[in-house]
């Protein structure tokens, strides 16, 4: 069955491209040109990813995707974001976004960002056994492996990686990994982040000055790439 993507998008141009790109790549497309209208068709049809753009009459992206993870819906949600608004790529990802990318885009690098969600989409999010690279992570005894070689992680090392298998290509702010990983009771600075992504990139990266898993995303945070 081909995956469907709803594009809700109001300028007529970039809508048009995106609809026959990904039609003549097999996928069936559904489309909005107005927030009032995508919000319905997220909430009505059976998409398996959107992609979202911020500024729509009626309702904006930040409200419809708000609405859709209030709701419980999991689907990936794929901003398009004019360029540089570093603060608005920020906003959408802690409203529940999985991804942006910026205006103007390559067609191409979207395509493999959509092609690798939906791949993901279809995976146990209960999996006990993780492996990247040449790393292999066990839930279940709670150890990691770096080829045949154990690598001890310290507790917040470890929640740390467990954090990212478990959204693997989602733009992360430093804010949402705070949360997820230290607890919102915790007080804890950026600078804390950076500094456990470093001693955790020394252990798991084949090259930790030229990160390959944990990617920095400028003005934003991190994604982890398997």
């Amino acid at each position: 069955m081909n995956a469907t993507i709803l594009i809700i998008e109001d300028d007529a141009a970039i809508l048009r491209g995106l609809k026959d790109y990904f039609l003549k790549r097999g996928f069936d497309v559904r489309t909005a040109t107005d927030g009032a209208n995508g919000l319905s068709a997220a909430r009505n049809g059976k998409a398996d990813l959107i992609l979202l753009d911020i500024m729509l009459p009626k309702l904006n992206g930040y409200e419809i995707c708000r609405a859709i993870r209030n709701e419980g819906r999991d689907l990936p949600i794929v901003m398009l974001t004019a360029k540089g608004q570093e603060d608005d790529i920020v906003r959408g990802l802690e409203v529940g976004a999985d991804d942006y990318v910026t205006k103007p885009f390559s067609v191409r690098e979207l395509h493999a960002r959509v092609q690798a969600f939906l791949r993901r989409r279809g995976k146990d999010g209960a999996m006990t056994v993780h492996e990247f690279g040449d790393c292999r992570m066990d839930r279940e005894s709670h150890r990691l492996f770096k080829g045949d070689v154990e690598i001890v992680l310290t507790t917040k090392e470890y929640r740390l990686l467990e954090f990212f298998l478990e959204r693997p290509g989602r733009a992360l702010t430093r804010d949402m990994i705070i949360n997820g990983v230290w607890g919102s009771d915790v007080i804890v600075t950026t600078r804390s982040v950076d500094r456990c992504i470093t001693t955790l990139r020394g252990k798991i990266e084949p090259d930790p000055h030229v990160p390959v898993h944990i990617q920095t995303i400028r003005d934003v945070g991190y994604r982890f790439e398997p």
